[in-house]
């Protein structure tokens, strides 16, 4: 040790509080804090999640090495890392009513991409095919996109994978096409998921499909599952083998992921489920490491939380919220995919007002809404989108009724309206677009004020978690 610096000195120095050890990153999170705190969060896959779970995150079990499952670890000094992981499995199981003896569930995938990437390495196997909603039609990226000259997800690399769409007039799920190309296609997997599509799934008609074609039935509900655990969403736990979800986004749990699987005797006489060695083993040692166990321990505080009564008239109010939503917009003109929404999510189709997903996006970022471009439809590229997602859970966790979203529907209004103006002066280009909203006087100053009535408005909504 360096003659310099003593024990004390030593020990004191590497415990510091984050305003003392690094006062830049301190500041950058104060500042972003102020953004959530002053903003209006509309991002449909994000959530404020609460302070016990920030705490769990934030403690001790961060700091432990867990190789393999409770009671097999790689490593010594589990005891209660076990307990933590054994007790986060139980609650996942209650918080979705499911029977320990027909259910199994890993807690350990770092996040939703992980986990669907686990189901299919340990399912599917490679070059196995499987077939999930494509991306401009509410699908995500690990259910297998891929386009005319590029596969983007590793999903579609290492896996053949078959879109089935939308209806285009509609933007409905196209069952009757899906069915059809299911038994062209013969995949391994079919999945019942989505990540931008408004409207319940008919998890029935799924299941069917996949009984025609002989395939297995993966549930991704990582946007839906805090709308199931309170029965406010349709269950896919009755006709799926594999449910896929985060933890983060309707779950107001911390960013992780979870794989639910069928065990047990099956159907057919003397056979059994052989999911659950398969999908651990995809886990660890396949695609990951030691387990982040302070990510477990959140996520049973999550599935605690979750069975609660506060919780399910939570989700219930995120519904209400998001058809209040839908419902002022449409009124204002503005076409909305599907016509409607069963769910936390609405997905605006700006095309109906003369504007790009892009624009739409950057106007509303401006005056301090957070939404996200997205696909419609129809189409053609994911960079050039034309609608925006907007979702209800984390105005909803601030408290958020539907006469408060009467006034976001305003503010986003004219957001839309002052981005006309801009895209009148700017032309078609997003770059033009941008450098007028930064160089014309007038723009900025309209910008400005429109800003500081939603910052204005936001502050009446307390923001959960911990207080810098």
């Amino acid at each position: 040790m360096s003659q310099s610096v003593n024990k004390e000195e030593m020990v004191k120095k590497l415990n510091e509080t984050l305003d003392v050890a690094d006062p830049e990153i301190f500041e950058l999170i104060i500042k972003e804090k102020n953004r959530q705190s002053k903003g209006l969060e509309m991002i449909a896959s994000e959530n404020f999640t609460s302070k016990a779970v920030l705490q769990a995150l934030s403690s001790c079990l961060h700091n432990k090495y867990s190789e393999g499952l409770p009671g097999t670890r790689y490593y010594g000094g589990n005891e209660f890392i076990d307990q933590i992981e054994i007790m986060c499995q139980k609650r996942c199981l209650e918080a979705y009513g499911l029977d320990a003896a027909q259910w199994g569930v890993n807690v350990q995938p770092y996040s939703g991409s992980p986990a669907n990437f686990a189901v299919y390495t340990g399912i599917v196997e490679p070059h196995g095919r499987i077939m999930g909603l494509d991306l401009p039609d509410g699908g995500h990226l690990t259910h297998g996109f891929f386009t005319a000259t590029k596969k983007i997800s590793a999903t579609s690399i290492f896996f053949e994978s078959m879109p089935y769409k939308s209806d285009p007039k509609t933007g409905l799920i196209d069952y009757e096409q899906l069915a059809v190309t299911a038994r062209l296609f013969k995949p391994k997997l079919i999945i019942a998921g989505i990540s931008c599509y408004s409207r319940n799934l008919d998890y029935a008609k799924f299941r069917a499909i996949a009984d025609d074609v002989g395939a297995y039935l993966m549930a991704d509900m990582a946007h839906v599952s805090g709308l199931v655990a309170a029965g406010v969403a349709p269950s896919p736990f009755p006709y799926c083998d594999i449910v896929t979800t985060t933890t983060h986004k309707t779950l107001r749990g911390p960013r992780a992921g979870v794989i639910f699987f069928r065990r047990g005797p099956t159907s057919a006489p003397g056979v059994s489920y052989d999911f659950e060695n398969r999908i651990n083993q995809a886990v660890f040692p396949g695609l990951q490491g030691g387990p982040h166990n302070h990510a477990i321990a959140a996520i049973a505080i999550a599935m605690k939380h979750a069975k609660t009564e506060e919780f399910k008239s939570y989700q219930e109010q995120v519904v209400k919220n998001a058809q209040e939503l839908c419902r002022g917009l449409q009124e204002l003109g503005y076409k909305i995919v599907t016509d409607g929404t069963d769910n936390h999510l609405i997905l605006v189709d700006l095309r109906s007002v003369g504007l790009t997903g892009s624009k739409g996006e950057k106007i509303l970022e401006e005056i301090g809404i957070a939404c996200n471009k997205n696909t419609v439809p129809g189409d053609k590229s994911a960079l050039n989108p034309s609608g925006i997602r907007l979702g209800t859970p984390a105005l909803t966790t601030r408290g958020l009724l539907e006469a408060d979203i009467k006034r976001v529907v305003e503010f986003i209004n004219k957001g839309l309206q002052l981005a006309l103006e801009v895209s009148a002066i700017s032309g078609p280009k997003l770059v033009d677009f941008k450098r007028v909203l930064v160089e014309d006087s007038n723009v900025s100053t309209k910008v400005v004020q429109l800003r500081t009535e939603v910052e204005s408005f936001a502050l009446n909504f307390p923001m959960p978690g911990y207080e810098f």
